[in-house]
């Protein structure tokens, strides 16, 4: 049986608590790919990239693959002999594993997720579904799944101009603080990656 082919893909840390409560199922990224983006241009359909004969056109892969998350994390020197800590989860990632007298977050170095090594991941991924879409072509129930939460107090019914409001300015928000002022109006295609988290 071949081996099952695993990527790295970086998550902030209110998307990587976001998935840990499996409230966020899904991510969009920007399809940056030259071969690609020459295929939309010359008109064929956006599912056609995504076409599992396609995948070498998706740096993030096909269903059944996986994706190991790289989060900020630190092997705090104090904390002999080094265990791996998360800053989306700091300190409840290393509660009850003996460890007292456990440091502040701000006295941590924290080492960028780009850094992250693979042994020292904790979450996986296995895709289950990729397609291709424009950025703002996303519903409500899409940017749920992106591990967007409306306040309680706004999420009393689902026809309050201040619930329907919310959703679409949260996403554009998140996508601007990720990609650069402009990203949202540029409404560029994305990949739209659907996932489940497995066990490592």
């Amino acid at each position: 049986m071949p081996e099952i082919k695993e990527r790295p893909i970086l998550f902030s840390a209110p998307m990587v608590r976001a998935i840990l409560e499996g409230r966020k199922t899904v991510t969009r990224r920007e399809v940056k790919k030259q071969a690609a983006l020459d295929c939309l241009a010359a008109g064929f359909e956006p599912a056609f990239l995504a076409l599992p004969g396609n995948a070498d056109l998706c740096p993030y892969g096909k269903p059944g693959e996986r994706l190991w998350v790289r989060e900020t994390w630190a092997q705090p020197a104090n904390l002999d002999p080094g265990p791996t800590v998360y800053r989306a989860t700091y300190p409840d990632c290393i509660k009850g594993q003996g460890w007292e007298n456990l440091p502040p977050s701000s006295a941590i170095r924290w080492k960028p997720s780009i850094h992250m090594f693979r042994r020292d991941s904790r979450i996986l991924l296995e895709i289950t579904d990729v397609r291709v879409e424009r950025l703002q072509a996303i519903s409500r129930s899409d940017i749920r799944a992106e591990g967007l939460e409306c306040p309680a107090e706004l999420a009393s019914d689902d026809v309050s101009p201040n619930y329907r409001d919310w959703y679409p300015a949260a996403w554009r928000e998140l996508w601007e603080s990720i990609n650069g002022a402009g990203a949202w109006d540029a409404n560029p295609w994305v990949w739209a990656i659907t996932f489940r988290r497995v066990e490592q």
